[in-house]
């Protein structure tokens, strides 16, 4: 007996609640990422960066551990595996942590969500020049380049200020952008080979990267805290929210939509967290901040091949010579 063919009305239905659940997990994921800069801002009203980094790896550890243990998935048992998600554990979620929770004592939440913006930018960079994964393009170069003169835009080199504070917190900034492109160059490099599912690589990333936290407790993690509802609730967010269960739908939005318009996340972000920032904590911009972030996203649009650098006349010309 064969099995019922659905009609199209339900086809229909099936197909509109996938591509809603879809969208709705890619909004959701976008406007978690987007508000984890400013949970980290209210943390810190309470605790250490060093403590809101220590929970944001612990709680969405634990988080993604639950998830893994429902979906009935196995970790991989090679040892080299392991030793390369270690690698990912450090410069995806270690490094990167201290570093954004640390300079948001010195700059604004939407500045700190600008600058996560530059990531692609910074993708581009090392999976070219360090580990040889791909080559620019045309395109990807003048990408690349608008990007850095962006960040420069930001930075606003030309006003004079002291080092000790906004610059080393936008360096800091940088440098945890820095580390998530180093991060997804590697991932391409040695991890990708081996197709490991998306839930099971960030499990493993996050819960290594949870027991290195664990490990430096007595160094990241002790000191007196002042635990308020708002100092809580953010700190749950960030954890649970931000670093577990939106990887968990970003990956589900992955295996529907493809990298490419999954990448796009990189847009809302930002946008997210600089409205959040004005909105909640009364912050301000400065014109050569937004500037700027409209010329990294620029740039990320022409690294990732969503906008095309013009043509010369010398290519054109080439281009119709070869259609004779």
């Amino acid at each position: 007996m064969s099995a019922p063919v659905a009609s199209p009305t339900e086809t229909e239905k099936h197909d509109h609640a996938s591509t809603l659940g879809t969208t709705l997990r890619f909004a959701a994921a976008g406007l978690v990422w987007g508000s984890s800069f400013l949970f980290m801002k209210i943390a810190l009203d309470g605790v250490s960066f060093g403590q809101v980094a220590w929970t944001r790896a612990v709680l969405g550890a634990l988080a993604l551990v639950v998830v893994f243990a429902v979906s009935r998935r196995k970790l991989p048992r090679n040892p080299i595996v392991w030793a390369h998600f270690t690698v990912l554990a450090f410069l995806f979620a270690v490094f990167p942590y201290l570093l954004f929770a640390w300079a948001e004592q010195y700059v604004s939440s939407g500045l700190a969500s600008i600058y996560n913006a530059t990531t692609p930018i910074m993708t581009a960079i090392f999976a070219t020049l360090v580990f040889r994964v791909e080559k620019l393009t045309r395109s990807q170069i003048a990408g690349v380049t608008l990007g850095i003169f962006g960040v420069l835009v930001i930075i606003s080199p030309w006003q004079a200020g002291d080092i000790s504070g906004s610059l080393l917190g936008q360096l800091a900034c940088l440098g945890a952008a820095v580390c998530y492109g180093a991060a997804m160059s590697y991932q391409r490099r040695f991890v990708a080979p081996y197709r490991i599912a998306g839930v099971t690589s960030a499990t493993m990333t996050i819960g290594i990267a949870a027991v290195i936290y664990l490990l430096l407790t007595p160094v990241v993690a002790l000191g007196p805290v002042t635990l308020t509802l708002p100092v809580v609730a953010s700190l749950l967010a960030v954890g649970v929210l931000g670093t577990g269960m939106a990887y968990v739908w970003n990956y589900r939005v992955l295996a529907e939509w493809g990298p490419t318009r999954t990448s796009t996340v990189t847009y809302i972000t930002p946008v997210i967290g600089v409205i959040l920032g004005i909105v909640v904590l009364k912050e301000t911009l400065s014109w050569h901040e937004p500037v700027g972030a409209v010329l990294v996203i620029l740039g990320v649009l022409l690294t990732q091949g969503r906008l095309k650098w013009p043509k010369g006349k010398g290519q054109r010309s080439k281009v119709e010579r070869g259609r004779h």
